[in-house]
Order: C-alpha cells, then structure tokens, then sequence
C-alpha cells in the first residue's frame, strides 16, 4: 500500500497537487483500519448514517436491492474510493455496499468531513472532484445498461475499471488484478451469468480480451475502445494541464 494517505492520496493528486498540510489530514483520516471479511455489508439501503468509509484495500460493490428481490450492482468501489459519502450527507443511505473480498476500510464521520472542506479548501475541491468523476461513471452505467449492446456494454465497463485501477496503481492500461465472478458481472451488466459467458468468450475469440484466473488482459486496447465507444481518461493533473 502507498504511504502517506495511501491510495486516496495517489487518487486526489489527479486532480491537483497536495500539500504536506493536506497529506498528513488524509494519512490521519486514514489511522486505525479496520479488516472486514468478504461478504461483509457495511452500509444498508434505508438506513440513516452519520459515517462513511474509506477503502483501503480489497474490492467491494454497491447495490440496489429491488422489490422483486433482484439486485443491481451500481459500481465497484476500489482502493482509494470513499464509500458511502452521498449517504452522509443525505442522512440516508440508498444503496447499499457489501465487501467482495477480504477489505481494509478506514471510517470518518460527517462532522470530519466538513472540518476537512472548511479547514482545507483545495483539499475539499479534490475530494468534490473525485466525487463528481464517480457520478459521471454512474451516467456511462446507465447508458451502457439502457442503450449499448452487451458486448459494448462489456467492453465498456472492463475499459472503465482498468482506467481507475491504473489511476491508483493496481493496474495498467492493458492487464489488471480482477475478482469479480460471472454472478456479480451479470448484476452490474444487466445480463444473465450464461450472456456474461458469452460475451466475454467472443471477447476472446475475436482476440481482445481475455478474462480467466481473476486476471484480465486486454489484448487489443484500441480495438476494445473502438468497440465500445469509450472515452479515455486523461491522467494528467487537471491544474498542470495544457488547454
């Protein structure tokens, strides 16, 4: 794991450059971790709250569990990713987020929070901005689930999760680290288990991506991006870029 503020600390300096001042208020917010097992639920759909989670290591997901008893997979937070913020603010949760595998989380409360945007500014707009980038991920979800087709939507969203793996150093444009099972991607795609299958074996047999061993490596990057339709993510510091 990164030192200092770990890999929020590598997430926000995207945005801008951090001072020493504010490194040490994300290493701070960040002390005494607690490990969580897998399949452990952390915030639940309904419920009021007055804390939100940094994660720190392992996977999880965020849900919407619906009356037919069905559940969509809203986004799948990785090292770095704060968890539960919306929540906080709104007083009550809408969604819900479980572990996927063994995790690390760190918990802060609202009351901390508004002391960090009152007392470091900069620091607060990098936090604003990493919240506004999660939204517009929730935007190209809702796309993919309501208008691509679901090897588009596949292609999409394996694109997407390699940007925000290298944007914290767990990955790299074209292999990554991946523990999410046929399940889980269903949930999150929209699809049936056999369709994600599917999907991902014309992926590989057209020589784009494989996805095998919790690994996947994308073979040809731009091909999956032309098929997709994907944006790539510049990740450049935003105040250091050239217009």
């Amino acid at each position: 794991m990164p030192e200092t503020g770990g890999f929020l600390e590598r997430k926000l300096s995207t945005f801008v450059r951090l001072s020493e001042e504010e490194k040490r208020c994300l290493s701070e917010i960040q002390q005494s971790p607690m490990l969580v097992k897998s399949g452990h639920e952390l915030t639940r759909q309904g419920e009021s709250t007055h804390v939100a989670y940094i994660l720190q290591q392992g996977w999880g997901c965020s849900f919407k569990d619906l009356q037919d008893g069905s559940r969509q997979v809203i986004a799948f937070p990785v090292p770095g990713d704060c968890v539960g913020l919306r929540s906080v603010l709104l007083r009550t949760s809408d969604h819900g987020f479980t572990t996927i595998t063994d995790a690390q989380v760190s918990r802060f409360e609202v009351a901390r929070i508004l002391e960090i945007f009152d007392q470091f500014p900069h620091l607060g707009s990098a936090i604003l901005w990493a919240t506004s980038r999660d939204e517009a991920i929730t935007v190209e979800h809702l796309a993919s689930i309501g208008r691509r087709t679901a090897i588009e939507r596949t292609a999409h969203f394996f694109l997407e999760l390699s940007d925000r793996l290298r944007l914290v150093g767990l990955g790299s444009e074209t292999e990554f680290e991946c523990p999410l099972n046929q399940y889980i991607l269903a949930d999150a795609l929209g699809l049936s288990a056999i369709h994600v299958n599917r999907v991902l074996r014309e992926l590989r047999e057209v020589k784009l991506l494989t996805f095998q061993d919790r690994r996947v490596v994308i073979h040809d990057r731009r091909g999956l991006i032309d098929l997709a339709g994907y944006e790539e993510v510049d990740q450049t510091p935003i105040l250091e870029r050239k217009s």
